[in-house]
């Protein structure tokens, strides 16, 4: 049995279209009809060589935002799994050795052994994904989500999340302060509804370079929006206070992690504030230590998001408490979207379906 793929066959190469053999299953493992995977930044930067690192077998298959349907159940699965044909799933990234510190505290996406798919043989770029089914989170007969819908959060709308969690835990948010969301890409977008759902009745302040994004933070309930582009870090405070009476931010959640972006969240945080980076678009940050030290501030690094977390984001989306905004990709399409991503010409999400 043959399936579509879009294959990586070397760095820095377009992605092949191809008609491949759909992979076979372990024992323990699931295989996923994949309908619909969120096309993120990091895949082209898999392709654009960003993750050496990781020491990727070719061909490999991007795409780890994923959501179908059960294919087949491998004989090994435990029956108290509840998992069977037809399922309607999400898969769940981060797939830990189940051995180490990190994965005994349920820290799975951060585990030193561990492996991600999309990031290998198989992916959501491909039409079949063999998957352990542990890391299954299976959708249940109340479900009215769309796959377009689900596959997004898995990243996306899971990596904010948790990000947040890290600042609500740190006690910097409540009633007077201010939450700013700096950066409006796919992460943004989520990062300002969790910043109304879990700040405790924060002030959230949206920070981005397109009106048009900012707009849409607007919609989806940020109480400030600010246009940064071209601006120096003093005119942002001048916005700032002219918006809120205030010139600082109590917290921050950055989902650029441009060297730019983080510059001008850290310089506008207030004493005793707590910043979370969660997105990946430099190489490195260059933050002044003083004002670090001296002003007791925190900076959180935040990766992806567990199987808890994951789950708590499924159940937000089926209540209908959070909004989507899609783009809907065609298989023959995925190399110019690529390229509309590394432009970050989107609003939104792109997904990518095989309708």
């Amino acid at each position: 049995m043959k399936m579509r793929a879009a294959r990586m066959h070397g760095y820095k190469q377009p992605l092949v279209l191809e008609e491949v053999e759909v992979p076979k299953i372990l024992p323990t493992e699931v295989l996923v009809h994949v309908e619909a995977a969120g096309m993120c930044r990091t895949d082209f930067q898999l392709v654009d060589g960003y993750f050496t690192a990781l020491d990727l077998p070719f061909p490999a298959t991007p795409g780890h935002e994923i959501a179908g349907s059960i294919a087949a159940v491998g004989a090994g699965v435990p029956a108290a799994s509840g998992l069977a044909k037809g399922d309607q799933v999400v898969v769940v990234g981060g797939w830990g050795c189940g051995e180490c510190d990190q994965c005994r505290v349920g820290n799975h996406q951060i585990c030193g052994k561990g492996r991600w798919p999309g990031f290998g043989l198989y992916g959501g770029y491909g039409e079949y994904v063999p998957v352990p089914y542990q890391w299954l989170i299976r959708l249940g007969s109340e479900n009215n989500l769309k796959p377009e819908e689900l596959a997004p959060l898995t990243d996306a709308g899971l990596t904010p999340y948790r990000g947040i969690k890290k600042l609500q835990q740190a006690g910097v948010l409540g009633p007077n302060s201010i939450l700013a969301v700096n950066g409006l890409g796919g992460l943004g977008m989520y990062a300002v509804q969790y910043a109304k759902l879990l700040s405790g009745g924060s002030l959230v302040v949206a920070l981005a370079r397109s009106d048009e994004k900012l707009a849409i933070a607007k919609e989806f309930g940020a109480d400030v929006i600010i246009n940064v582009k071209g601006k120096t870090l003093d005119q942002v405070r001048k916005d700032l206070i002219r918006e809120t009476g205030r010139g600082e931010f109590n917290a921050v959640i950055d989902c650029s992690g441009a060297e730019e972006s983080i510059g001008l969240g850290t310089g506008l945080l207030a004493t005793s504030g707590a910043y979370c980076s969660v997105g990946l678009v430099g190489n490195r940050i260059n933050i002044p230590l003083f004002p670090l030290v001296a002003r007791e501030q925190t900076f959180y690094g935040s990766f992806w998001g567990n199987y808890v977390d994951l789950s708590e984001v499924i159940e937000l989306a089926k209540k209908g408490q959070i909004k989507h905004q899609i783009n809907i990709v065609r298989f023959e399409d995925v190399n110019d979207c690529l390229d509309r991503l590394r432009d970050s010409d989107f609003v939104g999400r792109a997904v990518l379906t095989y309708k």
